[in-house]
């Protein structure tokens, strides 16, 4: 469906004139802090001679999630990140406040990402939202949000939207992530309200909180240039991975007892039904429970926490499609040995995964 909303111009930010051709800095003001001090968010701003689509690329709306940082200054420095048409909207930081605290929340404790679009006279993070909505999502066409996984937790990179709208799909799918998950976003979400707001948006979500990791970083900048490229806003031919899927139903698996976890899966496994996730040990090794897939999947995510308490997440499943096997997937992952190869071992790291019959076989030894 057509967009027929109005539009901010991009032409302008508070007074200076942005003509077609010209990059600028620009800090937009969207409140101020207790010592009375304005807080200002830093923006690049790149217009490309020929009119175009207007994009927006933010990072850290939620302030500890700074790998979408390390991708969003990483085209800022990139010499050859040159438009042929449009504009583009690059944020850093999207929270200041809470990027200063080193903290996911603001400092009136509330999520910034569960207060758009915002009002003028509401909480700190309500006129915050509005602002950002207004300055921001208003004048532009099309929205690509970088997050992380939320503490003591890792991402797979997936990419998230509502396929519902033709457009958020084209994003979606064109950004080239292996994994794609449906849906609409919470109430009050960033994404949700963008999209409502009648600008197609959609988030990355990859690796940890309070890190830059390369693998993320890549993959972002790699996905944000292929969405450009969709929109013939950059040269070049756009970059996929061997294959995407669309998860539709995704599971936290969570810890039946408390113990410390053997984990037997990574971030990125595709795993059948009935495999061994993690077997939950006392703090001398010895077996309490062992977890296993309810289904085929994905490891969208999952714990880097060990020490586990009953009821807590250990592993978000992204359920297959019935036509989908986990082990053709796998096969055609290995041959392309890509990016995406490289982020699952990278992600590994920092989890210590020990074969299922392996453990086992030790235990009996």
């Amino acid at each position: 469906m057509a967009n027929t909303r109005k539009k901010q111009p991009i032409d302008w930010w508070d007074g200076d004139d942005i003509p077609p051709g010209e990059t600028r800095d620009v800090k937009l003001a969207v409140s101020e802090s207790y010592s009375s001090a304005t807080v200002r968010i830093p923006l690049r701003i790149q217009r490309a001679k020929e009119d175009g689509p207007v994009v927006f690329v933010t990072a850290a709306l939620h302030g500890d999630e700074i790998n979408g940082t390390g991708a969003v200054r990483q085209l800022i420095q990139d010499a050859d990140f040159q438009l042929t048409r449009g504009a583009v909207i690059l944020v850093p930081v999207l929270n200041l406040l809470a990027f200063d605290r080193h903290s996911r929340y603001l400092p009136d404790r509330r999520d910034l990402n569960r207060s758009f679009p915002g009002t003028e006279t509401g909480s700190l993070a309500s006129r915050m939202a509005r602002k950002i909505f207004n300055e921001i999502v208003l004048r532009c066409d099309y929205g690509i949000d970088l997050h992380t996984a939320s503490v003591r937790r890792t991402n797979y990179p997936n990419v998230r939207g509502d396929l519902g709208d033709p457009e958020v799909r084209r994003l979606a799918e064109a950004f080239g992530a292996e994994i794609i998950i449906n849906g609409k976003g919470p109430r009050g979400a960033f994404r949700r309200e963008a999209c409502r707001a009648g600008c197609p948006t959609i988030i990355m979500e990859g690796g940890e909180v309070w890190k830059v990791e390369p693998g993320i970083v890549e993959t972002a900048v790699r996905g944000i240039k292929n969405v450009l490229r969709s929109l013939d806003m950059l040269p070049g031919p756009e970059q996929s991975p061997e294959y995407q899927i669309v998860i539709e139903k995704s599971k936290w698996i969570r810890a039946e007892r408390g113990g410390f976890l053997q984990f037997h899966v990574k971030p990125g496994d595709l795993i059948e039904r009935d495999q061994p996730i993690a077997t939950n040990t006392t703090l001398l090794g010895r077996e309490r429970s062992i977890l296993h897939a309810p289904f085929d999947a994905v490891v969208i995510g999952m714990t880097t926490l060990p020490a586990v308490s009953p009821g807590e997440p250990v592993c978000n499943l992204g359920k297959l499609a019935k036509r989908v096997t986990p082990a053709e997937l796998r096969e055609r992952r290995s041959e392309e040995q890509g990016l995406e190869v490289r982020v699952s071992e990278e992600l590994a790291t920092n989890v210590l995964v020990v074969e299922a019959n392996q453990e086992q076989n030790d235990q009996q030894e």
